[in-house]
């Protein structure tokens, strides 16, 4: 071969490999490359797997640290009631909260379940266990006896009641995380927590020492709304039962445990109307009614209102929509198109058209209540105030002004519109609880001002996930700019006019870094708002007021538990005191002593007439006081015949029967004043309210124009109506005022509440006789004068005190005392009569199911047994009259409750008939 021929097949060689195709000079190094880069993409994804894992670890337990944190915040910013002042419980509420507590933890939960309150209501008094929530007193009492019983830690259950709002406060920033982080994420959550722990709207209802349904209240309610978010989210039965476990704990905490009630079955429906229900949400929402129900049902107070109440209709109809739903959704699956829209369209026709009628005739039956006043005033405004004045008089029940979302909410006010746009930007079914929870609680918290705190939580999720959105944003745009930064100055040896492009590029870096000191200083003022707010408007005592001198101390007015002091040493043990409605549960509590009326307000024409009394001049309050004692004295002469021949029929000696019939007719009247000290929450301020009460029940005899001037106002000084500068109330509150000069430049009588000189001064009382004031004028008690000592106005029936046998006249003689410088009487204690605890219990029990137990329609006796004890009260009785008040008693009451047979007035001819057996010429006599 030649040299030329040599140079062509190079030439050629050479440009056949450059020509040949890329595919196949690699083919033979691809599968070492491919197996190198397998092993690095592994390689890299377990470490950022390591990574995350890491930082996952990190993320918790620096999450840990934070709520640990909140928790102790949340815990420590509750406690300037205790600091400021000392440990006790507030308002009027925790009074009985607490009483009932004691009584659990003294006397045992069974004891506790069928205790009988003989000194409320008097002569009704209360069945505690059938007509409160105990939640709260369980909750409590298990504490204590973790504490004493199994750690040792000897606490007072007065301790655990203070601080258990607080306790549960922390718990509650962890629940709301929960909630927050299920609905959102994580750092949103975070936010949550800490505002939940500050935020005035929650604290006002959490401080040490308000001792109340609603201190456990919100922390069930954000823990039930976070089971049910999970077991829709995951459709798991254990997260539906979990739901149904806090809802039951929620049930017996609070009533407001109708808003849970009514709020996840509104979800359900509204997932349902925008074709996002599943299967998962069928199975939470059944799993959660079910057992919910069976549960809520256990608690003696709410029974059966589940299946009987217009106000728990809806989650029963929703119940039964899901089932429907189902049903189609298989038959679709079974049938044809065609058929499935026939049947489709008859079953919903069918169930419209039947529902509404059913509900309405079950109603119409009875068997279904209607909606309550109650509800009717959360959608009417001016409902409560027309029909049912004793709700419209609760100061917490007034519609929400704008001052008070700012001082309970706030900078949040402004970011929880921001919330909810993020969250309809980013719609989710759980998302849309959010939306439907905001809404109707922001729609109750304007017609009520307590129902600001149910509104909060929802405010705090939505203001959280609006700052957590925005400051992550400003975070990321931050890290964005400065990586464009720091690329242009690379860049700028390259270019001449590197220094106005870096100064242009640096400019989108000092618009975050502006905006993140901002949110940091919103932040700051929040937190000095709530702080102050908490320890200045929350954490002061009802019972204890302080106000500031010019010298800047403090100075503490404790009257309230002066007097309540001087009334439980200074009257008898069962002396029966008459007071507004509002100091009822303080006088139980602080004085352990009878009322006629309490903050339990289930017996309005009892407080209407308590009204009235206050409302009228004195004679006709005497003679209205005097009528409830005589009622007592008739209706305790009868009960005491029914006790004593129960007595006698149970074996008891007759000188062992005599405290059955033992009721005390010294009456005690209670008038808070505060025209010395300018105290605005005195009874003058809510006379009126007493007014509208008392027409409500009695038109003819209390009108509320007549307590005002003739131009329509509301005033005590000289231009007072006649009416009003002889009612009662009037009087005991400016009886000796006029004596009193407040300040040097002020005229003797000066009311500094009204900021005005009282125009009716010298009056004497003719019925009553003041027995005690307290230092500043706040507490003024009277006492009830007995008949023979009111002179020539006295009523003409005349009342005796009942005296115990085998006691000496001189036992009986009143002892006299110095009572702040003025003569006072101070009665001797009872003397000591041999009978036993037991028989003292069935007193009790007698009296309870006397008073208590109405009777159920179309029932009769039904017991030999029974036949022969009525027999006997019947034939007790001496006289025609005597025997017709039993009738009523009868036909009204139920007397035996170990019998558990209940009287009607068609059983009364029965009763009759079976006593002539035993009198019957007695009887015969008395109706002729």
């Amino acid at each position: 071969m030649n040299k030329n021929e040599k140079r062509n097949l190079f030439l050629y060689t050479a440009r056949d490999e450059i020509m040949k195709p890329e595919s196949e000079i690699t083919n033979a190094e691809a599968p070492r490359t491919e197996s190198k880069t397998e092993k690095e993409e592994q390689e890299v994804e377990e470490q950022e797997e390591e990574q995350e894992e890491e930082q996952e670890e990190e993320n918790g337990y620096i999450n840990v640290i934070i709520l640990s944190l909140v928790a102790i915040l949340a815990f420590s910013s509750r406690l300037f009631a205790v600091v400021r002042f000392e440990s006790i419980i507030h308002e009027f509420d925790p009074w009985f909260n607490y009483r009932a507590t004691k009584q659990l933890t003294e006397n045992g939960f069974y004891e506790f379940w069928n205790w009988f309150d003989a000194s409320a209501w008097y002569p009704l008094g209360r069945i505690v266990g059938g007509t409160v929530y105990p939640g709260l007193m369980v909750t409590s009492g298990f504490i204590h006896f973790v504490l004493n019983t199994l750690l040792h830690i000897p606490v007072h259950i007065r301790d655990v009641c203070v601080f258990l709002a607080p306790l549960f406060s922390g718990l509650t920033a962890l629940a709301t995380y929960a909630f927050t982080k299920e609905v959102w994420n994580e750092s949103a959550g975070l936010f949550a927590a800490a505002f939940i722990g500050i935020v005035p709207g929650y604290i006002s209802r959490s401080v040490a020492g308000s001792y109340d349904n609603e201190g456990i209240a919100i922390c069930l309610l954000m823990t039930t709304y976070f089971f049910w978010i999970k077991g829709m989210k995951t459709g798991s039965i254990a997260w539906a039962a979990l739901c149904a476990l806090s809802y039951f704990y929620m049930v017996g905490a609070w009533g407001g445990y109708v808003f849970i009630t009514n709020l996840i079955p509104l979800h359900v429906l509204v997932l349902m109307a925008m074709g996002k229900f599943s299967q998962r949400v069928y199975t939470a929402y059944t799993t959660w009614y079910i057992l919910g129900l069976l549960l809520s049902m256990q608690i003696p107070f709410v029974g059966f209102l589940p299946l009987q109440t217009s106000e728990h209709m809806a989650a029963f109809g929703m119940f039964g929509l899901c089932q429907i739903y189902a049903f189609v959704t298989y038959v679709q699956s079974q049938v044809t198109q065609s058929q499935f829209r026939t049947l489709a369209s008859a079953v919903l026709y069918t169930a419209g058209a039947l529902a509404v009628p059913v509900l309405m005739l079950l109603t119409r039956l009875g068997y279904v209540a209607p909606f309550s006043g109650r509800f009717y005033s959360l959608w009417d405004t001016g409902y409560a105030k027309i029909h049912i004045p004793i709700i419209a008089s609760v100061s917490e029940h007034q519609p929400t002004t704008w001052t008070n979302f700012f001082m309970d909410l706030h900078i949040l006010a402004a970011f929880f519109p921001a919330g909810l746009w993020f969250i309809f930007n980013d719609l989710k079914p759980e998302r849309v609880f959010v939306i439907l929870y905001a809404v109707t609680g922001v729609y109750f918290a304007g017609v009520m001002v307590r129902l600001m705190l149910t509104l909060t939580p929802i405010v705090v999720v939505c203001a959280a996930i609006a700052f957590s959105k925005t400051i992550s944003g400003l975070f990321s745009r931050t890290q964005g700019a400065s990586t464009t930064v720091h690329q242009s100055q690379s860049s700028s040896k390259e270019k001449k006019d590197s220094k106005k492009e870096s100064e242009k590029k640096q400019s989108p870096q000092e618009t975050p870094v502006l905006a993140i000191s901002a949110l940091f200083f919103l932040l700051l003022i929040f937190v000095g708002h709530c702080t102050w707010v908490t320890s200045n408007a929350y954490s002061s005592p009802s019972v204890v007021l302080a106000t500031t001198r010019p010298d800047g101390s403090r100075s503490i007015l404790d009257d309230f538990r002066e007097a309540y002091y001087w009334l439980r040493m200074n009257t008898d043990e069962d002396a029966t005191v008459m007071s507004w409605w509002d100091y009822g549960y303080q006088i139980a509590g602080f004085s352990n002593r009878t009322t006629l009326v309490d903050n339990n307000t289930w017996n309005n024409s009892h407080i209407a007439l308590v009204g009235m009394a206050m409302s009228s001049n004195e004679s006709r309050a005497y003679e209205i006081m005097q009528d409830l004692g005589v009622d007592y004295v008739l209706g305790n002469f009868l009960v005491a015949s029914v006790f004593t021949c129960i007595g006698l029929w149970l074996g008891r000696r007759p000188d062992q029967t005599h405290l059955l019939h033992h009721f005390s007719l010294f009456i005690v009247i209670i008038v808070i004043f505060g025209g010395l000290i300018g105290y605005s929450g005195d009874d003058i301020n809510k006379f009126l309210w007493m007014v509208r009460i008392a027409q409500g029940e009695h038109p003819h005899e209390i009108k509320e124009p007549e307590y005002f001037t003739s131009r329509g106002e509301y005033r005590v000084d000289a231009e007072v109506s006649d009416r009003m500068k002889n009612c009662l109330m009037y009087k005991l509150s400016f009886y000796r005022f006029g004596e009193i000069q407040a300040s040097w430049n002020s005229p003797g009588g000066f009311d500094r509440t009204r900021n005005a000189v009282i125009g009716h001064k010298d009056f004497a009382l003719t019925y009553l006789e003041e027995a005690f004031t307290s230092q500043n004028w706040l507490v003024r008690i009277y006492k009830v004068l007995p008949e023979p000592n009111t002179g020539p106005h006295r009523p003409n029936k005349k009342v005796e005190k009942w005296q115990p046998p085998n006691e000496s006249t001189q036992s009986s003689r009143r002892v006299k005392g110095k009572i702040k410088n003025k003569e006072a009487t101070k009665k001797p204690a009872p003397a000591a009569h041999i009978i036993s605890e037991k028989q003292i219990q069935s007193v009790y029990i007698l009296r309870k199911t006397y008073w208590q137990l109405q009777i159920q329609d179309e029932t009769f006796i039904q017991s030999e047994q029974t036949f022969s004890l009525y027999s006997s009260i019947l034939s007790t009785t001496t006289n025609l009259s005597c025997l017709q008040n039993l009738s009523f008693r009868i036909e009204t009451f139920s007397i035996w409750n170990a019998l558990k047979i209940p009287l009607r007035s068609s059983a009364l001819l029965r009763l009759v008939q079976c006593s002539m057996r035993v009198s019957k010429s007695n009887l015969q006599e008395q109706s002729i």
